[in-house]
């Protein structure tokens, strides 16, 4: 099992999970984060810390749409270590439904 984030955290990012992975297995796009599968321990710790409530187990059925675009965009993105600002906007994004449609293919940019 690995763990998968999902379109809650498109345009909300808010990188709370970052801090606490033990493997920095995040990766940061322009407007969300993903996990790389083939580096997550599995250990769980990022799922509780993350507001948007963005990150679930593979098991879980809203993680199938998105476990190919986390491993597709971890080896694409840089990857995050620590945690970063959040978009001034997050909390407005937080609980919208349907941001599938906002993804974006870019990466981070400092």
């Amino acid at each position: 099992m690995t763990y998968v984030v999902t379109e809650n955290c498109i345009k909300c990012k808010y990188m709370d999970c970052v801090e606490v992975c033990p493997v920095d297995c995040f990766y940061a796009g322009e407007n969300m984060l993903v996990i790389h599968p083939d580096e997550c321990i599995d250990c769980g710790v990022c799922e509780p810390e993350c507001p948007a409530e963005a990150i679930v187990p593979d098991s879980d059925g809203k993680a199938s749409a998105w476990i190919e675009k986390n491993r597709e965009f971890a080896t694409l993105w840089p990857n995050m270590t620590r945690k970063g600002t959040p978009p001034a906007d997050a909390d407005e994004w937080k609980d919208r439904d349907g941001k599938a449609e906002l993804f974006s293919p870019e990466p981070h940019k400092d």
